[in-house]
C-alpha cells in the first residue's frame, strides 16, 4: 500500500455506480479503508497464508478493498462462487442467504450502496454486517501475517496467481502508461470480477488512478465521455 501514500491527497479510486452514485477514495482514504478491513479479517476472521476468501461481489469499489485486505494478510481471492463457496474459509457477499454456505466459513455480508449504514436483508447465523463491523476497526493495521510469496493470491479462470507473480500479473493486465488515470467500464456480472482486480491493481501499482464506472440501462450515448472528460481521463481499458 505504500504507493497509494506517496501522495495520500490524490484521486485514487473513483467510483461511478446506479442512480448517479459517485465515490471517490484518495490514496489516504483509500489506504484507511484497507486498514480496517485487514483488522477485522485478522482479528475476528483469523485469516492468513493459507485462508480461502471468496468474494462473491460484482466489480465494485467495495470489492477491490477487500481484495486488497485479503492480500495484505497474505490470503488467497477467489471469485467464482460456483468453485469456491464448499472450500472457503472466509465468504464475503452481498447475496449471502443465496449460497450453500461451507459449515465453520466467516461469513461477512457487504451491502453495496455507498451510504448503507446496515445490510438490508437477513443476515445468516454468525454473519458479520460490514456496515456496522469495519468501521470499528483501527485506521493502521496493527498486526498482520507476513505473506508467504509462493502461496496463490488469486485464482483466475482456475489458475492460481501466487503472491510473488501478483503485481506483476497486475502490471500485465493493466497496459496503460504509468500515473495515469484510467477509465474502466465494468459489468454488474461477478464472472467479471478476477479481471476487474486485476486491473485495478495494475493501475494503482503503476501510480495510477482508476475510474471505476459500470454503464447502466438508458445510459446516454455520450455519458462515458461526459464523465472520461470530467474525470481528467487519460488512458481507456
Amino acid at each position: 500500500m505504500s504507493a497509494l501514500l506517496s501522495e495520500p491527497g490524490r484521486p485514487r479510486l473513483t467510483w461511478y455506480g446506479p442512480a448517479g452514485e459517485r465515490i471517490e477514495l484518495s490514496g489516504a482514504v483509500l489506504d484507511n479503508w484497507v486498514s480496517k478491513t485487514t483488522n477485522l479479517l485478522v482479528e475476528e476472521l483469523d485469516a492468513g497464508p493459507g485462508t480461502r476468501v471468496l468474494l462473491d461481489l460484482p466489480p465494485h469499489w467495495r470489492t477491490a478493498v477487500w481484495a486488497l485486505a485479503a492480500w495484505r494478510v497474505g490470503a488467497t481471492v477467489a471469485t467464482d462462487a460456483h468453485a469456491a463457496a464448499a472450500t472457503a474459509d472466509v465468504v464475503v457477499s452481498d447475496r449471502p442467504g443465496a449460497l450453500d454456505l461451507p459449515r465453520g466459513a466467516g461469513v461477512v455480508a457487504v451491502a453495496l450502496p455507498a451510504l448503507a449504514r446496515r445490510f438490508d436483508g437477513d443476515l445468516p447465523p454468525g454473519a458479520l454486517d460490514a456496515a456496522q463491523s469495519v468501521m470499528t476497526y483501527g485506521d493502521v493495521v496493527g498486526w498482520a501475517p507476513a505473506v508467504e510469496p509462493s502461496e496463490p493470491a488469486l485464482e483466475v479462470g482456475g489458475t492460481p496467481v501466487p503472491h510473488a507473480g501478483l503485481v506483476a500479473a497486475a502490471l500485465g493486465a493493466a497496459p496503460v502508461p504509468a500515473g495515469s488515470r484510467a477509465l474502466l467500464p465494468v459489468a454488474d456480472e461477478r464472472a467479471a470480477t478476477a479481471s476487474a482486480l486485476l486491473t485495478t491493481l495494475g493501475v494503482l501499482a503503476g501510480g495510477g488512478s482508476l475510474v471505476l464506472l459500470r454503464p447502466e440501462p438508458g445510459d446516454a450515448a455520450d455519458r462515458a465521455e461526459r464523465i472520461a472528460t470530467t474525470e481528467r481521463v487519460t488512458a481507456r481499458l
